[in-house]
């Protein structure tokens, strides 16, 4: 199993090169399934591998010119803030065992996996329906209008929900920068990169900080390493692809997946 989530890691980095976001929807139930980690200490893994991915390929984009920094800088802000205080103080605090109702025990690591879940079930439609008012890509450089309380709303928002599922939510990023940041899909996927890299790094030294998690760092730098090689080859391909319809498609994927792990934590 180990062997299969080596291979499955490449897939991490893909994702992210290829539609901005979705990564971390793969590496919780990788960590989870395939190497046996609990979904707590998961969560805290996938915020460094997925933001170590993202940071990488947010570089490469900024290369080519597909990063806005304003709008990261006005979106990550209230983010890292809400990612911080979640991870290091909120997560802590939930009790192992949450309910308990005859032989039915609710505990900290189920409860996770099915809010981990029900987020992929919005994230799965979200990719699969057809948005309308998206602005289009273009070759053109788009003036930002911002529309800043909602960005810093969406922000706040993303961060608390990067915090407790360990979820870079660029799915819910990439929407926020295409419609109250008014910037083209291209520099909303390089700019999303940016902005997981800083709100998903910032979070796990929440957990660093933590003495009761033992971070396993030959596993967490072996895949990593092998995501960070995943994401070069997704930017890549991305020239090749219809991110659109690749987006679809990954939304079906994540929609089953979603279904398996409600189903098998119940």
């Amino acid at each position: 199993m180990d062997i299969i989530g080596y291979v499955a890691s490449i897939f991490i980095g893909i994702s992210l090169g290829l539609i901005g976001g979705g990564g971390s929807i793969l590496t919780v139930p990788m960590l989870v399934y395939l190497f046996g980690i609990s979904a707590e200490l998961s969560t805290a893994y996938s915020l460094f591998i997925v933001g170590t991915t993202a940071l990488v390929g947010g570089i490469r984009n900024a290369t080519l010119g597909n990063v806005n920094y304003k709008t990261a800088v006005v979106f990550t802000i209230p983010a890292f803030i809400a990612v911080y205080v979640t991870r290091a103080f909120v997560v802590p605090k939930i009790p192992a065992e949450i309910v308990t109702v005859g032989d039915f025990v609710l505990t900290k690591d189920v409860a996770i996996m099915i809010f981990f879940a029900l987020v992929m079930l919005a994230a799965s439609v979200s990719m699969i329906r057809d948005k309308r008012g998206e602005v289009e890509e273009s070759d053109e450089e788009v003036e930002p209008q911002f529309n800043i309380p909602a960005i810093i709303a969406e922000g706040a928002v993303v961060g608390v929900l990067t915090g407790i599922v360990g979820a870079g939510g660029g799915f819910l990023i990439i929407p926020a920068l295409v419609l109250f940041a008014k910037i083209p899909m291209k520099k909303a996927v390089g700019t999303s990169l940016l902005i997981i890299a800083a709100k998903s790094l910032i979070g796990f030294i929440g957990d660093v900080q933590r003495p009761d998690l033992e971070i396993d760092w030959t596993l967490l730098l072996s895949v990593t390493a092998i995501a960070v090689v995943g994401i070069f080859i997704g930017i890549y391909l991305a020239k090749f692809i219809d991110g659109k319809k690749l987006k679809k498609g990954f939304g079906w994927f994540v929609l089953l997946m979603a279904i398996y792990i409600i189903g098998k934590q119940l």
